[in-house]
């Protein structure tokens, strides 16, 4: 979800589940498809709630701050809401047109897997969402339209597909949260690698593995949309009073490029384009750098707040992820700028 117009943020869900200690080690130091069985394995043999069980578990997992529907088809992260849903109240049933009711989006369609028990009620990849926005996505796959033919209320797009390898109907979500829906991806093909068997084919999978021209959308939204607040907190939430497991793609970010980019060719054009990313953000304690570029390279970390006063400067050497404190910050808007010989990357962070 994207960083800076997050209006509602989870705050409570940080300061009662983490990363457990040691949750991943047996997947340190691995990469492409070894990497993802040790994910798998970790991630396997979840807690399964019931289908209808999702309706009690969204108050809980897709909450705004003001109880309202946490509703990634409608939400207008900068102004405001077109709608909004009342938990229970305003659940699906019957709709005739955007903004009638909510309900249960497999963002990773149930015809794709058969609606087989395990996929058919894992929250990782399912969303409460408008009914009618749900009902035009279908079980379209997700990428960047071209020239819609339908708009939603907030942005979504359905139209022909833009990218290179694929011309028929997609779904765009809007820019907030094409990471989401990636990590999303990247967590299905993960946890039900080799328990795919009974599952469907689509024009953006094989199975549970994900088809060359839809894990480049992907890739590019993963990396355009850093890891948010709200993702951390929902994955907090999901491992422990649901599921006790977790999207590990959530957690370490930079493990999409490990199991997926060097193998697709994609992964010196991500560099070039997305070198760095940082989350969560907003943040009140502390942000995580990402670097994709190689570990050798000394990168320089420079923060201004709104003046152009200078709040910290420092050098990254050799390390994927590079904590930064931000406690001691007043509360605001900064800006982030790290850069390297190859490529400089600039954000717009908010300190709350």
């Amino acid at each position: 979800m994207k960083k800076i117009f997050t209006a509602f943020i989870f705050i409570s869900a940080f300061a009662f589940a983490q990363i457990p200690t040691g949750y991943y080690n047996s997947a340190q130091g691995l990469t492409g498809t070894n990497l993802k069985v040790a994910l798998h394995n970790i991630i396997k043999n979840h807690t399964q709630i019931t289908y209808a069980g999702l309706w009690s578990a969204f108050p809980q997992t897709d909450a705004k701050t003001n109880n309202k529907v946490w509703d990634i088809y409608s939400h207008n992260p900068s102004g405001a809401q077109p709608y909004e849903y009342t938990f229970i109240t305003d659940q699906c049933g019957n709709y005739n047109s955007e903004a009638d009711c909510y309900n249960r989006e497999h963002s990773w369609p149930q015809s794709w897997f058969n609606s087989v028990s395990g996929p058919v009620s894992d929250l990782f990849h399912i969303y409460p969402t408008d009914g009618e926005v749900n009902g035009k996505r279908s079980d379209y796959p997700y990428g960047n339209v071209s020239n819609p033919s339908w708009t939603s209320m907030n942005g979504g797009k359905l139209g022909p597909c833009a990218n290179a390898g694929y011309t028929q109907t997609v779904f765009e979500p809007i820019n907030e949260y094409k990471g989401d829906v990636a990590r999303g991806y990247f967590y299905m093909s993960t946890r039900y690698y080799s328990e795919d068997a009974s599952w469907s084919s689509s024009d953006a999978t094989n199975k549970a593995d994900i088809l060359p021209w839809q894990l480049t959308v992907l890739l590019q939204w993963h990396h355009q949309d850093p890891v948010s607040a709200k993702e951390i907190a929902r994955n907090n939430i999901i491992y422990s009073s649901y599921q006790n497991n977790r999207n590990p793609y959530i957690d370490n970010p930079q493990w999409a490029d490990s199991v997926w980019a060097s193998t697709t060719g994609l992964f010196e054009a991500l560099l070039f384009s997305n070198s760095f990313s940082i989350y969560p953000n907003p943040s009140s304690d502390q942000i995580k750098v990402i670097n994709y570029l190689n570990n050798s390279e000394i990168s320089f970390l420079k923060v201004t707040d709104i003046s152009g006063k200078i709040i910290e400067e420092k050098i990254i050497l050799s390390e994927d992820i590079k904590p930064i404190d931000c406690t001691q910050w007043q509360n605001g808007i900064y800006f982030i700028s790290i850069s390297n010989p190859k490529a400089v990357s600039n954000f717009k962070f908010v300190k709350q």
